[in-house]
């Protein structure tokens, strides 16, 4: 798993790409923790999800933490291109309601 981030105005863009399961979620937290530390201030974070291959519940755990890690600051999180699987599992899972997909 790689993170890798964009600022857009007031917005902190995450591109996560490679699999996001428990093999990769230690390296994925400390990347994006990092990140989002250091777009403290800013209004929102967006995950963009297109390059994430495969995501199991681990992921799921992962994106609930971003959540929480983000509120503390203040900042909205949303969710984009996720490919059919990890949709399926986010909506399932209600991950939408907390965290709305572009």
């Amino acid at each position: 798993m790689r993170a890798q981030a964009q600022r857009q105005a007031d917005s902190l863009y995450i591109y996560l790409t490679g699999e996001l399961d428990e093999h990769s979620v230690a390296q994925a937290r400390a990347e994006t923790d990092a990140l989002i530390d250091g777009a403290a201030g800013l209004s929102r974070a967006v995950f963009n999800l297109a390059g994430v291959k495969f995501m199991d519940s681990t992921g799921i755990g992962f994106l609930i933490g971003r959540y929480k890690r983000l509120k503390r600051y203040g900042m909205e999180m949303y969710l984009e291109s996720p490919n059919a699987a990890a949709d399926k599992i986010l909506e399932l899972g209600g991950l939408y309601s907390l965290m709305p997909k572009l």
